[in-house]
């Protein structure tokens, strides 16, 4: 497959691994760029920049294929060393960076002066424009349908892939709900030049999470997420479990702040979940698209398989509207 997803990428298709807080590490990326696709770090799983860089190393050791960085920039407990997380990424060799969160406009000329390429992660399409204004080479639209936070305006990809790619000049990704070849049939029919798939890679035999909490998700339907966070403006969807249930019973009682839940919803809490399987033992991110998910292939079955169903559901449609 060729797009202008693919010249930035480098990539033999236009699929791209999201970045996952805890997820993104060098096992689960290098599989992903192995198998044709570009696999994401996630700069904030590693503790430190310095701790980055050596992940980057250690990647490199595992794929000789391109891949790619993730650097969300978010409000944090902690104060995050931001512009050292950048200049690893800027003095690594890598060629493409995934921002998330606020505007990377701060970064922006340092990357382009390393010759990276940026994809910035938007969920509305008046972000999409400012970041297009800002210089970024490609966005991630991410719809209602995905994991993480998806915004506060609740646009699913049916309506936000189309209106993206109907407002800007530069490629767009589709996120969100992509779990299958149907779904990157329907976002190249909408638009879009790719996709980003997280959740979806979370569900593979190389993703670094235990083996349980796999299983957990897999055996989930589209009815087994639910979204936190709603009454302090900041929307997250998350595997419904024991903690996201008493989030919401939380911060929804009268006076609630973020000090009432923030001892459940703790990162290290999250990362120990998915550590040692505990399934109710913290946050466990996930997207709607995990009703369309039934197993935990390799990264190189999945990407095939996406491929493969792609290409038959565009021929399905191609032949259903032909001329008789």
């Amino acid at each position: 497959m060729k797009t202008r997803i693919t010249d930035i990428t480098g990539t033999r298709y236009p699929i791209i691994q999201g970045g996952m807080q805890w997820v993104g590490r060098a096992e689960l990326a290098s599989a992903v760029s192995n198998a044709g696709g570009l696999g994401i770090l996630t700069a904030l799983t590693q503790p430190t920049p310095e701790a980055l860089a050596d992940e980057i190393a250690r990647c490199r050791t595992m794929t000789d294929k391109p891949f790619g960085v993730n650097l969300t920039i978010l409000p944090t407990a902690q104060p995050v060393p931001y512009e050292a997380y950048a200049e690893v990424i800027a003095t690594s060799g890598i060629g493409v960076v995934e921002t998330a969160g606020r505007s990377p406009a701060e970064f922006i000329a340092r990357f382009k002066e390393a010759g990276v390429r940026i994809i910035h992660k938007c969920t509305a399409v008046r972000h999409a424009l400012s970041a297009q204004r800002a210089g970024v080479d490609a966005v991630s639209i991410d719809g209602f349908e995905a994991a993480g936070h998806p915004g506060e305006d609740d646009i699913p990809g049916l309506v936000l892939i189309p209106a993206a790619a109907q407002a800007l000049d530069i490629p767009i990704l589709a996120a969100g709900g992509m779990a299958t070849g149907r779904s990157m049939a329907a976002a190249l029919a909408l638009g879009a030049e790719g996709i980003t798939m997280g959740t979806r890679f979370m569900l593979t035999r190389e993703a670094p999470i235990h083996e349980a909490i796999k299983q957990a998700v897999v055996q989930g339907s589209e009815r087994d997420t639910t979204l936190i966070f709603r009454a302090l403006r900041n929307t997250a969807r998350v595997f419904r479990n024991a903690v996201s249930e008493e989030v919401n019973v939380k911060e929804r009682e009268p006076g609630a702040t973020f000090e009432n839940i923030k001892a459940l919803v703790a990162g290290a809490r999250g990362r120990a979940a998915l550590e040692t399987g505990d399934v109710d033992g913290g946050l466990v991110w996930a997207g709607l698209g995990i009703g369309l998910m039934d197993d935990i292939p390799t990264c190189a079955e999945l990407i095939e398989r996406v491929v493969g169903e792609c290409r038959q559901a565009l021929a399905r449609a191609t032949a259903l509207t032909s001329e008789a």
